[in-house]
Protein backbone atom coordinates (compact mmCIF):
# COMPACT_ATOMS: atom_id res chain seq x y z
CA UNK A 1 0.00 0.00 0.00
CA UNK A 2 1.50 3.51 -1.10
CA UNK A 3 2.09 5.63 1.43
CA UNK A 4 -0.96 8.19 0.24
CA UNK A 5 -3.29 5.63 0.72
CA UNK A 6 -2.13 4.69 4.15
CA UNK A 7 -2.52 8.31 5.40
CA UNK A 8 -6.10 8.76 4.28
CA UNK A 9 -8.75 8.85 6.87
CA UNK A 10 -11.12 6.19 7.33
CA UNK A 11 -14.75 7.85 8.05
CA UNK A 12 -17.84 6.10 7.80
CA UNK A 13 -21.93 7.50 7.09
CA UNK A 14 -24.70 6.62 8.71
CA UNK A 15 -27.76 7.55 6.60
CA UNK A 16 -28.65 7.14 2.58
CA UNK A 17 -30.63 10.58 2.04
CA UNK A 18 -29.51 13.68 0.52
CA UNK A 19 -26.83 14.95 2.61
CA UNK A 20 -25.33 11.40 3.04
CA UNK A 21 -24.97 11.86 -0.81
CA UNK A 22 -23.53 15.55 -0.45
CA UNK A 23 -20.90 13.91 1.71
CA UNK A 24 -19.81 11.02 -1.09
CA UNK A 25 -19.76 13.44 -3.94
CA UNK A 26 -17.11 15.96 -2.12
CA UNK A 27 -15.28 12.97 -0.47
CA UNK A 28 -14.84 11.62 -3.76
CA UNK A 29 -12.25 14.39 -4.30
CA UNK A 30 -10.90 14.53 -0.73
CA UNK A 31 -6.88 13.95 -0.30
CA UNK A 32 -7.29 12.79 2.90
CA UNK A 33 -10.23 10.98 3.30
CA UNK A 34 -12.30 8.31 2.10
CA UNK A 35 -15.85 6.65 2.87
CA UNK A 36 -15.21 2.87 3.61
CA UNK A 37 -18.74 2.21 5.00
CA UNK A 38 -21.98 3.77 4.39
CA UNK A 39 -25.02 2.34 7.11
CA UNK A 40 -28.78 2.47 5.41
CA UNK A 41 -31.74 1.41 6.32
CA UNK A 42 -33.28 1.36 3.55
CA UNK A 43 -31.37 0.36 0.29
CA UNK A 44 -28.95 -2.48 2.28
CA UNK A 45 -27.27 -4.40 -0.13
CA UNK A 46 -27.31 -2.05 -3.18
CA UNK A 47 -24.07 -0.24 -4.05
CA UNK A 48 -24.75 3.65 -3.59
CA UNK A 49 -24.59 4.47 -7.31
CA UNK A 50 -27.68 2.66 -7.69
CA UNK A 51 -29.51 4.95 -5.52
CA UNK A 52 -27.47 7.87 -6.31
CA UNK A 53 -25.95 7.23 -9.91
CA UNK A 54 -24.49 11.00 -10.03
CA UNK A 55 -21.92 9.27 -7.73
CA UNK A 56 -20.32 6.92 -10.52
CA UNK A 57 -16.40 6.65 -10.25
CA UNK A 58 -16.55 8.66 -7.44
CA UNK A 59 -17.27 6.00 -4.80
CA UNK A 60 -17.42 2.64 -4.26
CA UNK A 61 -19.32 1.95 -1.23
CA UNK A 62 -22.22 0.13 -1.06
CA UNK A 63 -25.51 0.46 1.45
CA UNK A 64 -24.93 -1.68 4.33
CA UNK A 65 -27.08 -2.87 7.53
CA UNK A 66 -25.67 -1.13 10.87
CA UNK A 67 -22.67 -2.78 12.36
CA UNK A 68 -21.37 -0.02 15.08
CA UNK A 69 -19.00 -2.52 16.12
CA UNK A 70 -17.27 -2.27 12.62
CA UNK A 71 -17.49 1.09 12.42
CA UNK A 72 -15.81 1.76 15.71
CA UNK A 73 -12.69 -0.65 14.29
CA UNK A 74 -12.82 0.90 10.56
CA UNK A 75 -13.31 4.22 11.43
CA UNK A 76 -11.76 7.32 12.98
CA UNK A 77 -14.74 10.13 12.03
CA UNK A 78 -18.70 9.33 11.65
CA UNK A 79 -21.13 11.40 9.53
CA UNK A 80 -24.68 10.63 10.97
CA UNK A 81 -26.93 11.85 8.90
CA UNK A 82 -30.27 10.81 10.67
CA UNK A 83 -33.36 12.23 11.51
CA UNK A 84 -33.81 14.10 15.27
CA UNK A 85 -33.73 11.61 17.64
CA UNK A 86 -31.58 8.49 16.64
CA UNK A 87 -28.24 9.89 16.83
CA UNK A 88 -27.73 10.69 20.45
CA UNK A 89 -27.41 6.60 21.83
CA UNK A 90 -25.14 6.04 18.53
CA UNK A 91 -22.72 9.46 19.08
CA UNK A 92 -22.60 8.00 22.45
CA UNK A 93 -21.13 4.36 21.87
CA UNK A 94 -18.79 5.45 19.21
CA UNK A 95 -17.33 8.68 21.50
CA UNK A 96 -16.62 6.02 24.03
CA UNK A 97 -15.04 3.64 21.60
CA UNK A 98 -12.62 7.06 20.24
CA UNK A 99 -14.38 7.17 17.35
CA UNK A 100 -15.40 11.47 16.68
CA UNK A 101 -18.70 12.28 15.24
CA UNK A 102 -20.33 15.10 13.03
CA UNK A 103 -23.91 14.81 13.81
CA UNK A 104 -25.69 16.38 10.98
CA UNK A 105 -29.02 16.18 12.58
CA UNK A 106 -30.43 18.55 15.52
CA UNK A 107 -29.39 16.05 18.49
CA UNK A 108 -26.76 18.14 19.72
CA UNK A 109 -27.28 21.82 18.54
CA UNK A 110 -29.22 23.10 21.89
CA UNK A 111 -27.36 23.48 25.27
CA UNK A 112 -30.94 23.44 26.91
CA UNK A 113 -32.28 19.58 26.70
CA UNK A 114 -35.77 21.21 27.90
CA UNK A 115 -35.76 23.16 24.62
CA UNK A 116 -34.72 20.15 22.65
CA UNK A 117 -37.94 18.26 23.92
CA UNK A 118 -40.01 21.41 23.51
CA UNK A 119 -39.41 21.62 19.40
CA UNK A 120 -38.54 18.14 18.70
CA UNK A 121 -40.74 16.31 21.05
CA UNK A 122 -38.44 13.94 21.99
CA UNK A 123 -36.60 13.40 25.44
CA UNK A 124 -32.69 13.84 25.07
CA UNK A 125 -31.13 10.34 26.10
CA UNK A 126 -27.82 12.07 26.94
CA UNK A 127 -28.38 15.75 27.76
CA UNK A 128 -24.50 15.39 29.74
CA UNK A 129 -23.20 15.43 26.58
CA UNK A 130 -24.42 18.96 24.95
CA UNK A 131 -22.25 20.67 26.70
CA UNK A 132 -19.44 19.10 25.80
CA UNK A 133 -20.19 19.28 22.05
CA UNK A 134 -19.68 21.95 19.93
CA UNK A 135 -21.86 23.82 17.72
CA UNK A 136 -19.75 23.21 14.40
CA UNK A 137 -20.09 27.04 12.95
CA UNK A 138 -16.24 27.67 11.84
CA UNK A 139 -16.47 31.05 11.27
CA UNK A 140 -17.32 31.20 14.68
CA UNK A 141 -16.16 28.49 16.82
CA UNK A 142 -12.85 27.21 14.42
CA UNK A 143 -10.59 26.87 17.43
CA UNK A 144 -13.10 24.91 19.57
CA UNK A 145 -13.82 22.91 16.68
CA UNK A 146 -10.52 21.66 16.27
CA UNK A 147 -10.75 19.74 19.44
CA UNK A 148 -14.37 18.44 19.38
CA UNK A 149 -14.77 14.72 20.07
CA UNK A 150 -18.46 15.67 19.10
CA UNK A 151 -19.73 18.04 16.52
CA UNK A 152 -23.08 19.65 16.63
CA UNK A 153 -23.61 20.45 12.53
CA UNK A 154 -25.72 23.79 11.92
CA UNK A 155 -28.97 23.38 10.69
CA UNK A 156 -29.09 25.26 6.77
CA UNK A 157 -31.22 28.61 7.81
CA UNK A 158 -29.16 28.81 10.84
CA UNK A 159 -26.41 29.10 8.76
CA UNK A 160 -27.36 31.70 7.08
CA UNK A 161 -29.11 33.43 9.64
CA UNK A 162 -26.30 33.35 12.03
CA UNK A 163 -23.43 34.59 9.65
CA UNK A 164 -26.09 37.32 8.60
CA UNK A 165 -26.35 39.01 11.71
CA UNK A 166 -22.92 37.82 14.21
CA UNK A 167 -21.02 40.51 12.88
CA UNK A 168 -23.54 43.17 13.69
CA UNK A 169 -24.54 41.63 17.40
CA UNK A 170 -20.79 41.47 18.24
CA UNK A 171 -20.23 44.84 17.67
CA UNK A 172 -23.35 45.95 19.49
CA UNK A 173 -24.40 47.87 16.42
CA UNK A 174 -28.33 46.51 16.23
CA UNK A 175 -30.80 46.35 18.56
CA UNK A 176 -31.22 42.97 20.33
CA UNK A 177 -34.98 43.27 20.09
CA UNK A 178 -36.99 43.36 16.74
CA UNK A 179 -34.87 41.54 14.26
CA UNK A 180 -36.37 39.61 11.51
CA UNK A 181 -35.12 36.76 9.69
CA UNK A 182 -36.84 35.70 6.48
CA UNK A 183 -35.64 33.05 4.74
CA UNK A 184 -36.73 30.76 1.09
CA UNK A 185 -35.76 27.33 1.20
CA UNK A 186 -35.73 24.73 -1.80
CA UNK A 187 -37.44 21.86 -1.49
CA UNK A 188 -34.40 19.52 -0.77
CA UNK A 189 -34.57 20.98 2.40
CA UNK A 190 -36.97 18.63 3.61
CA UNK A 191 -35.42 15.51 2.90
CA UNK A 192 -35.58 12.92 0.27
CA UNK A 193 -38.53 10.53 1.71
CA UNK A 194 -42.21 10.83 -0.13
CA UNK A 195 -45.11 13.32 1.58
CA UNK A 196 -47.88 14.90 -0.14
CA UNK A 197 -46.40 18.83 0.64
CA UNK A 198 -43.00 17.70 -1.47
CA UNK A 199 -44.81 16.31 -4.86
CA UNK A 200 -44.52 18.56 -7.86
CA UNK A 201 -47.84 19.64 -7.92
CA UNK A 202 -47.76 20.60 -4.66
CA UNK A 203 -44.56 22.63 -4.99
CA UNK A 204 -44.38 23.98 -8.40
CA UNK A 205 -45.72 27.82 -9.32
CA UNK A 206 -46.16 28.51 -5.77
CA UNK A 207 -44.90 30.11 -2.90
CA UNK A 208 -45.53 29.09 1.18
CA UNK A 209 -44.85 29.94 4.79
CA UNK A 210 -44.37 27.32 7.12
CA UNK A 211 -43.27 26.47 10.73
CA UNK A 212 -44.36 29.81 11.61
CA UNK A 213 -43.46 31.31 14.69
CA UNK A 214 -42.79 27.85 16.30
CA UNK A 215 -39.76 26.38 13.26
CA UNK A 216 -37.64 23.99 14.70
CA UNK A 217 -34.80 25.79 13.80
CA UNK A 218 -35.94 29.28 15.76
CA UNK A 219 -34.22 28.34 18.87
CA UNK A 220 -30.99 27.12 17.53
CA UNK A 221 -30.72 31.21 16.03
CA UNK A 222 -31.84 32.30 19.16
CA UNK A 223 -29.36 30.47 21.29
CA UNK A 224 -26.54 31.45 18.83
CA UNK A 225 -27.14 34.89 18.53
CA UNK A 226 -27.66 35.42 22.16
CA UNK A 227 -23.89 34.03 22.81
CA UNK A 228 -22.88 35.81 20.19
CA UNK A 229 -24.42 39.92 21.37
CA UNK A 230 -23.73 38.48 25.26
CA UNK A 231 -27.23 38.94 26.07
CA UNK A 232 -30.53 37.74 24.87
CA UNK A 233 -31.67 38.39 21.27
CA UNK A 234 -34.88 38.77 19.96
CA UNK A 235 -36.42 36.89 16.60
CA UNK A 236 -39.07 36.36 14.76
CA UNK A 237 -38.38 34.00 12.25
CA UNK A 238 -40.24 32.60 9.17
CA UNK A 239 -39.31 30.19 6.68
CA UNK A 240 -40.78 29.44 3.24
CA UNK A 241 -40.59 26.83 0.67
CA UNK A 242 -39.54 27.90 -2.91
CA UNK A 243 -40.01 25.45 -5.83
CA UNK A 244 -36.53 24.83 -6.59
CA UNK A 245 -34.16 22.02 -5.43
CA UNK A 246 -31.55 23.84 -3.74
CA UNK A 247 -30.26 26.25 -2.01
CA UNK A 248 -31.48 29.30 1.15
CA UNK A 249 -31.89 32.92 0.42
CA UNK A 250 -32.16 35.12 4.13
CA UNK A 251 -33.08 38.48 4.50
CA UNK A 252 -32.86 39.60 7.91
CA UNK A 253 -33.87 43.02 9.00
CA UNK A 254 -32.69 44.89 12.34
CA UNK A 255 -32.59 48.58 13.66
CA UNK A 256 -29.50 50.19 14.25
CA UNK A 257 -28.69 51.89 17.28
CA UNK A 258 -28.11 55.55 17.64
CA UNK A 259 -25.00 56.95 16.00
CA UNK A 260 -24.40 53.78 13.90
CA UNK A 261 -22.91 54.85 10.21
CA UNK A 262 -22.75 52.80 7.30
CA UNK A 263 -18.78 52.38 7.53
CA UNK A 264 -19.25 50.60 10.82
CA UNK A 265 -21.55 48.06 9.16
CA UNK A 266 -18.94 47.43 6.23
CA UNK A 267 -16.21 47.44 9.13
CA UNK A 268 -17.70 44.92 11.22
CA UNK A 269 -18.11 42.25 8.48
CA UNK A 270 -14.80 42.59 6.54
CA UNK A 271 -13.45 42.42 10.58
CA UNK A 272 -15.22 39.36 10.89
CA UNK A 273 -15.21 37.71 7.89
CA UNK A 274 -12.10 39.52 6.12
CA UNK A 275 -10.27 35.99 6.11
CA UNK A 276 -12.81 33.74 6.05
CA UNK A 277 -12.53 31.82 2.42
CA UNK A 278 -16.23 30.67 2.14
CA UNK A 279 -17.77 33.90 3.24
CA UNK A 280 -17.89 36.16 0.40
CA UNK A 281 -19.09 39.79 1.23
CA UNK A 282 -20.97 40.91 -2.38
CA UNK A 283 -19.93 44.50 -3.63
CA UNK A 284 -22.05 47.72 -2.47
CA UNK A 285 -25.18 47.46 -4.61
CA UNK A 286 -24.91 43.29 -5.33
CA UNK A 287 -27.58 41.53 -3.93
CA UNK A 288 -26.98 37.56 -3.35
CA UNK A 289 -28.36 35.26 -5.61
CA UNK A 290 -29.00 31.06 -4.74
CA UNK A 291 -27.61 30.64 -7.87
CA UNK A 292 -24.20 31.77 -7.28
CA UNK A 293 -23.96 29.53 -4.38
CA UNK A 294 -25.80 25.88 -6.06
CA UNK A 295 -23.57 23.36 -5.41
CA UNK A 296 -20.76 25.11 -3.46
CA UNK A 297 -19.86 25.78 0.12
CA UNK A 298 -19.93 29.34 -0.24
CA UNK A 299 -22.11 31.50 1.60
CA UNK A 300 -22.62 35.22 -0.41
CA UNK A 301 -23.69 38.01 2.03
CA UNK A 302 -25.06 41.48 0.84
CA UNK A 303 -25.91 44.59 2.70
CA UNK A 304 -28.44 47.60 2.65
CA UNK A 305 -27.95 50.55 5.16
CA UNK A 306 -30.01 53.37 5.78
CA UNK A 307 -28.64 55.57 8.30
CA UNK A 308 -31.43 58.26 8.04
CA UNK A 309 -33.72 55.47 9.40
CA UNK A 310 -31.64 53.73 11.39
CA UNK A 311 -32.05 50.01 9.35
CA UNK A 312 -30.07 47.62 7.82
CA UNK A 313 -31.01 44.30 5.55
CA UNK A 314 -28.60 41.61 5.42
CA UNK A 315 -29.12 39.12 2.60
CA UNK A 316 -27.41 35.73 2.19
CA UNK A 317 -27.57 32.97 0.29
CA UNK A 318 -26.35 29.37 0.53
CA UNK A 319 -26.69 25.56 -0.67
CA UNK A 320 -28.75 24.11 1.58
CA UNK A 321 -27.26 20.98 1.28
CA UNK A 322 -23.77 21.95 1.03
CA UNK A 323 -22.69 24.43 3.15
CA UNK A 324 -25.89 24.25 4.86
CA UNK A 325 -25.13 20.80 5.60
CA UNK A 326 -22.64 18.31 3.83
CA UNK A 327 -20.26 20.74 3.05
CA UNK A 328 -19.80 22.24 6.15
CA UNK A 329 -19.51 19.10 7.53
CA UNK A 330 -16.29 18.09 5.85
CA UNK A 331 -15.22 22.04 6.97
CA UNK A 332 -15.58 20.70 10.59
CA UNK A 333 -13.88 17.41 9.75
CA UNK A 334 -11.00 19.06 8.06
CA UNK A 335 -10.56 20.95 11.26
CA UNK A 336 -11.22 18.01 13.61
CA UNK A 337 -7.91 16.36 11.54
CA UNK A 338 -5.80 19.00 11.55
CA UNK A 339 -6.43 18.80 7.52
CA UNK A 340 -6.38 22.08 5.40
CA UNK A 341 -9.75 23.80 6.01
CA UNK A 342 -10.59 24.25 2.46
CA UNK A 343 -9.74 20.60 1.19
CA UNK A 344 -12.40 18.72 -0.93
CA UNK A 345 -14.33 22.33 -0.97
CA UNK A 346 -12.63 24.45 -3.72
CA UNK A 347 -15.06 24.03 -6.19
CA UNK A 348 -17.44 26.88 -7.34
CA UNK A 349 -21.24 27.41 -7.60
CA UNK A 350 -22.76 26.02 -11.21
CA UNK A 351 -24.02 28.44 -13.15
CA UNK A 352 -26.39 28.68 -14.85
Amino acid sequence: MNREVMNVIPVGIIGDGYTAADLLRILGGHRDARAVIVFSTENIGKDIVEVYPHLLRFTEARCEQTDLNRMKQECQAVFLALPHGLSVPVVKELVEAGVRCIDLGADFRLQDPRVYEEYYEVVHEAPDMLKSAVYGLPELYRSRVREARVVANPGCFPTGAILALAPLLRNGLIATEGIIVDSKSGVSGAGRSLKLTRHFCEVNEGVKAYGVGNHRHLPEIVQELSLVAGQDVEVTFTPHLIPMSRGILTTAYARLRPGVTASQVRDAFHDQYAGEYFIRMLPEGVSPHTRWVYGSNFLDIGLFIDEVKGKVIVISALDNLTKGASGQAIQNFNLMFGVEETEGLKFGGIFP
